[in-house]
Order: C-alpha cells, then sequence, then structure tokens
C-alpha cells in the first residue's frame, strides 16, 4: 500500500471570524463545512477549500476564542504550503512575504492573523488561484525514524535535499519536507499551529488495512473514528508531529448539496438535541457569501 497524498490540516487559531475572513477573502478559499469540534462542541470546524472540498484541497480550524498562542518548535508542522499556477499579485494582497526559490520552484511565504506560516508554491499554468496542497514541512531534531515512516511504510520517495531539508513526495505529488534541527527547542500547540496532518485513505477498506499495518509496525494508533464527513485513525509519528489517515469518502456533500456547503452549521446525529445549547455558544458569524 502507498499513502497518495495528503487529506486535510487541522490548525488552530484564536478569532473565529478574522480566521473566517482571512481564508476566504485573502486566500480565496471557500468554507466547505461550517460545524463544531466534535470533542469539544461549543468551539467551531470550520473546513476550508476548493468549490468541491476535494480531499488534498482542506485546511481546517480549530478558532478557539482567546487561545493562547503555540510555539513553534520540533514535533511541530512548520508550514503548509499551497500549490498556485502563478505567484503573480499575490505579494500585494497579503501581509508582510518573503520570497524565495526552493528545489527549483519560486515560493511566497507568509504568516496568518495568528502566526502559522503558510507558503504559496508556484506550480506553473493559468491563474493564480489555489489549486489544494503543494506539502507541509515538518520541524525535526533528527531524520531517520520519521523518514522509514515515510518511505518504508507510507510509500512516500525521497526526491531532494538542500543542506537540513529533506523532500519525499508521494504518488498524488504531495510533498513532506523533513527540516532537520537538532538544536531545535519542542514545540508545543496553540493559536497559530499545526494541530495535525491527515493523509489519505481512499476506502474505509484500505484505512483498516493501515490500522492493521501500523499496528503491526508497532504504532500506538487510536480506533477508528467517526468524522461524519470521514473516518479516522491517529497516531504520532518518531518526531511526534500528530498524523491521520482519513478516508475520501462520504464528503462533504452528504448533508449538503455543493451549492450550499458551508452555509449552514451542520451537526452530527448525536449532536443534534444539543443544537439550541450549540448555537447559544459558538459565537455568531458573518458567513461569506459566492456570487
Amino acid at each position: 500500500m502507498k499513502i497518495p497524498g495528503i487529506h486535510h490540516v487541522t490548525a488552530i487559531a484564536s478569532d473565529a471570524q478574522r480566521n473566517l475572513d482571512f481564508y476566504t477573502q485573502v486566500l480565496g478559499l471557500r468554507l466547505v463545512k461550517l460545524t463544531v469540534n466534535f470533542d469539544d462542541p461549543g468551539t467551531y470546524h470550520f473546513y476550508f477549500g476548493d468549490e468541491a472540498g476535494r480531499p488534498g484541497t482542506i485546511l481546517t480550524f480549530f478558532p478557539w476564542a482567546g487561545a493562547r498562542p503555540g510555539r513553534h518548535g520540533s514535533g511541530e508542522t512548520a508550514a503548509v504550503s499551497f500549490a498556485v499556477p502563478s505567484l503573480a499579485g499575490w505579494a500585494k494582497r497579503l501581509p508582510a512575504t518573503q520570497t524565495g526559490t526552493r528545489f527549483g520552484q519560486d515560493y511566497l511565504s507568509f504568516a496568518d492573523p495568528d502566526g502559522m506560516a503558510v507558503e504559496l508554491v508556484e506550480t506553473g499554468g493559468s491563474g493564480t488561484a489555489i489549486i489544494g496542497f503543494h506539502g507541509v514541512t515538518l520541524a525535526e531534531t533528527r531524520q531517520d525514524a520519521t523518514a522509514k515512516l515515510l518511505t518504508e511504510v507510507f510509500g512516500y520517495e525521497l526526491a531532494a535535499t538542500d543542506e537540513n531539508r529533506f523532500r519525499y513526495v508521494g504518488s498524488a505529488g504531495n510533498t513532506v519536507d523533513l527540516l532537520i534541527q537538532p538544536e531545535l527547542r519542542r514545540g508545543f500547540q496553540g493559536a497559530g499551529t499545526v494541530h495535525h496532518v491527515a493523509f489519505r485513505a481512499e476506502t474505509d477498506e484500505i484505512q483498516s488495512a493501515w490500522l492493521l499495518d501500523l499496528a503491526n509496525k508497532g504504532y500506538q494508533t487510536t480506533p477508528i473514528l467517526d468524522r461524519q464527513y470521514f473516518h479516522s485513525i491517529y497516531f504520532r509519528e518518531p518526531g511526534g508531529v500528530l498524523f491521520e489517515i482519513a478516508t475520501d469518502p462520504p464528503g462533504f456533500a452528504t448533508d449538503e448539496t455543493l451549492a450550499t456547503l458551508g452555509t449552514h452549521l451542520k451537526l452530527p446525529p448525536w449532536l443534534e438535541p444539543r443544537r439550541a445549547e450549540i448555537e447559544a455558544t459558538v459565537p455568531k458569524l458573518e458567513l461569506p457569501t459566492y456570487a
């Protein structure tokens, strides 16, 4: 088996409306699902992605009001990268940016309103809109054990190196960069940090096979959890980053049409009896409108 690529990335924010406005109005992503954190239903869970909410395009957030900033360090995702055909015009739309070239591709990096590092990587073609994930960068103090997971378990291949950066590529083209910094202090989660990185399993049967395979290789995984729009298992990779394997089905159009994705607060059946309580608890939002 091989992991084809990234399913979604989930991060932490501190202000719901600010986070919503930035990712929809500035980055141009679509709010494809408005729901709550199933483990903490007093908090929203935003899903941003392309028009159809396809796996490989989804960046999600838990916006905990007043969340303290996290600390960037080892055992954390150092940057989330999106692919764009062209970088033209992006620097004018964004807060302070830095530009550079990495492995032959031009990129632009910036911080979101909570300080999370985001990159846009130019992949060629027409247009400037985000088309999905390019990859993630993991901050690690050593390479070997995480590299073994990526290559011998996930089926990624080492594609390029540049000093202390090692790039691994999956079959769908998504990248995982290991940024090796032995002296780096341990990070901790909070606003502006990534909570977990989720990788794709095309079916429930494939996910079940991954669960067995990971257990046989000594990884401590959760049981399969129902996240309403996909099913999930979680485990920590050797460097400490929380990984998830999430299924492609059933997808985000199970309780809304494609045209109405993200327009109403959706709750799973087990939380629906608490709707009045939840709606009274979460902040009021001004949702984006689409022509």
